[in-house]
């Protein structure tokens, strides 16, 4: 249900975008992930070059690479399937795959994960460009919002922990601070720096803490040997 919603969400977004069904559909039948397709289409709505919509859509993709090198080998897939089982890899086939306790279920999940998704995502995003181009501009019916508002109720229960919702929240900050100055598409570019803000930060308070940490058995065993001062010798 929610990568249906998304699909269409997508294809209401991309055809309110100005590209048309045509497009759209071939989108999601050669990119097949969400958050790369809705960048691309966000930027070139917002009057950003191609070249920039695709840096950003390429950026949101190179997670898949990742994926990519865990399932295969966890998969195994025979060499000649693997240009194919590759364009199946995303979000949801990942998680799918390595939950499985054994390899010929991790196959089998990745298979039926791969086809449903890939199925229904390309058929809901046909659907939401005809509705889009049948009903003309989707600003006036505030159907523009469609695409953010679907990624954001799916995004916002994945942030758990304070870290996670601190890169959230700088992301938000990078990307509405140089929306204003920046070109179209650039601004997500710039939310990435995020991860390493706060990566960074969370490791000078690491090492604050190792180092607080360390001293205070240092601070316990120079007083090893000091003879006691007259008060302690009262307390005795």
């Amino acid at each position: 249900m929610a990568v249906g919603l998304s699909g269409f969400a997508f294809g209401v977004t991309s055809a309110g975008s100005g590209l048309t069904v045509l497009q759209t559909c071939a989108l999601s039948l050669l990119v097949f992930t969400g958050a790369s397709q809705f960048a691309l289409v966000g930027a070139l709505a917002g009057g950003g070059s191609p070249f920039t919509a695709a840096a950003g859509a390429f950026f949101l993709g190179v997670r898949n690479a990742f994926y990519g090198l865990r399932l295969s080998q966890l998969l195994a897939l025979p060499r000649a399937v693997r240009p194919f089982a590759a364009h199946w890899v995303i979000d949801e086939t990942t998680a799918v795959s390595l939950a499985q306790p054994g390899r010929r279920s991790a196959r089998l999940g990745f298979t039926v994960t791969g086809l449903s998704l890939y199925t229904l995502w390309n058929l809901t995003t046909l659907g939401g460009a005809v509705g889009a181009e049948a009903i003309g501009d989707t600003d006036t019916w505030g159907l523009d919002a469609a695409g953010p508002a679907v990624f954001l109720a799916l995004l916002a229960p994945m942030l758990r922990t304070t870290q996670e919702r601190a890169v959230a929240a700088v992301a938000v900050l990078l990307g509405l601070g140089t929306l204003p100055v920046l070109p179209a598409g650039v601004p997500v570019l710039m939310a990435a720096l995020a991860v390493p803000v706060v990566l960074y930060g969370a490791g000078l308070r690491a090492r604050s803490g190792t180092r607080a940490a360390q001293g205070r058995p240092t601070a316990a065993r120079s007083h090893e040997g000091t003879p006691p001062t007259a008060a302690q010798e009262d307390d005795r």
